[in-house]
């Protein structure tokens, strides 16, 4: 921490206590080249998770537009809400643990499309469909296929 006065960087802290909205430290120091006191206040950084979209946009991360895109790959389907929220949970911790600052968007729906293969396969190529823009049959039938070996494999 540099002095105020005189640019030292060469200081003692006095007192440390919580700040009254206790979101903070405060701690009180003193200069050990002009012995000046001052104050400085220690916060945690929260810089929060943004989503790197497919056009370079950046938003910030929000888990509640995953779970809709779950909810709606799932509709009429017999998959809980409850089930659907702990693998957003997943999701989310995952990008946290993953990665510092941004995430890419594909990053996202490639866990999306994990944690819906887990819980229901239509529900899985549902959002599949979407998020993979099949522009023909033919890339539906190849995102179907390990799914009917892994059926058949099972007989």
């Amino acid at each position: 921490m540099k002095c105020p006065r005189c640019k030292a960087d060469k200081d003692r802290v006095v007192d440390s206590r919580s700040s009254a909205d206790r979101v903070a430290i405060r701690r009180r120091r003193e200069c050990l080249e002009c012995f000046l006191r001052y104050t400085t206040y220690e916060r945690i950084e929260n810089t929060p998770l943004r989503v790197v979209k497919k056009n370079s946009e950046r938003v910030r991360f929000d888990r509640e537009r995953i779970l809709s895109g779950m909810v709606r790959a799932c509709e009429k389907l017999d998959v809980m809400v409850a089930d659907l929220e702990e693998a957003t949970a997943h999701i989310e911790i995952r990008c946290h643990e993953e990665y510092d600052r941004e995430v890419p968007s594909a990053v996202i729906g490639n866990l999306v499309m994990e944690e819906l293969k887990k819980l229901n396969q239509v529900a899985y190529v549902r959002f599949a469909s979407v998020y993979r823009e099949f522009k023909d049959v033919s890339q539906f039938l190849d995102e179907l296929k390990p799914i009917l070996e892994g059926r058949n494999s099972n007989d």
